[in-house]
């Protein structure tokens, strides 16, 4: 049962997914957030506490909260993110609270044959995937009920920076990268807040794949919604980091969601409109 006293703590709500979780989630919780970017409109807004990872401490504002339900969504100089997750995790286990920590289908990176599944080994070659597995293996320490593992795909969406770029390169000429054997699965942010709120709602905890059902060629993909936003003919730069096909996708198969926030990657196109 939703309630408006449950209370939440966004970390990372002024970027791109977590202020879209906090749009989702502040009519329905009593929804509180950080930012780091100085933004006049968030300084006013008594829901929002300043936080700079590496020279505040979290505690200070978890105990002024007091969250049942902290959301990490949090970006930042990797050290200083690890750090932070190790005092959230010190936090939660004398607490009676949860994490939901927003992780990545990166954290598969370096198995390119298949698409993976939420209790496949995590094995990454990037830096940034890797973070994400530290991180991960930090939280399945906890008792499971106190945590949820969110592994996202690409997310787009008309606000998000991957479309903005997209934008930004058609209208200044610049080529539109495209990865012609890259095959994942997607999400946009409306999607991703709906499958989050009822994560929340249901209080599920374990581990998410919160992606399209079904994949896509990253170049066809990105020429979809290219197509969708308006009559262009932009260059395409077609970026081969291998000569076979490779995978980056994480599908649901043991934690499926709600025929109604299934969805696929066609659904994702048709959400990009002019603006």
């Amino acid at each position: 049962m939703e309630t408006k006293s449950k209370k939440i703590l966004i970390l990372g709500g002024s970027g791109f997914i977590g202020s879209a979780i906090y749009k989702e989630l502040c009519n329905y919780y009593d929804t509180y957030a950080t930012y780091n970017a100085a933004r006049r409109s968030l300084e006013s807004n008594k829901q929002f506490f300043h936080y700079n990872m590496e020279d505040d401490d979290i505690i200070r504002i978890l105990d002024r909260v007091a969250p049942q339900i902290i959301i990490s969504a949090v970006r930042g100089k990797f050290a200083a993110q690890v750090q932070t997750h190790l005092h959230l995790i010190e936090y939660i286990n004398k607490h009676k609270c949860k994490l939901l920590f927003i992780s990545s289908a990166n954290v598969f990176d370096a198995y390119s044959k298949y698409p993976s599944y939420e209790n496949d080994k995590t094995l990454s070659e990037s830096i940034y995937g890797r973070l994400k597995i530290k991180i991960e293996n930090m939280l399945l320490r906890l008792p499971k009920e106190k945590m949820a593992i969110l592994r996202v795909p690409m997310v787009f969406g008309n606000a998000s920076p991957r479309i903005k770029n997209i934008k930004n390169n058609i209208w200044t000429n610049e080529p539109v990268e495209v990865f012609p054997n890259l095959i994942l699965n997607v999400t946009n942010d409306d999607k991703l807040t709906q499958q989050v709120h009822y994560l929340i709602n249901r209080n599920k905890s374990g581990i998410f794949h919160l992606g399209s059902k079904d994949l896509v060629h990253h170049e066809d993909f990105i020429k979809a919604i290219v197509e969708r936003i308006g009559d262009f003919s932009p260059i395409y730069k077609r970026v081969f980091t291998t000569n076979n096909d490779r995978y980056l996708a994480v599908l649901p198969k043991d934690n499926t969601l709600p025929k109604n926030l299934q969805f696929t990657h066609q659904d994702i196109v048709d959400h990009h409109m002019a603006t």
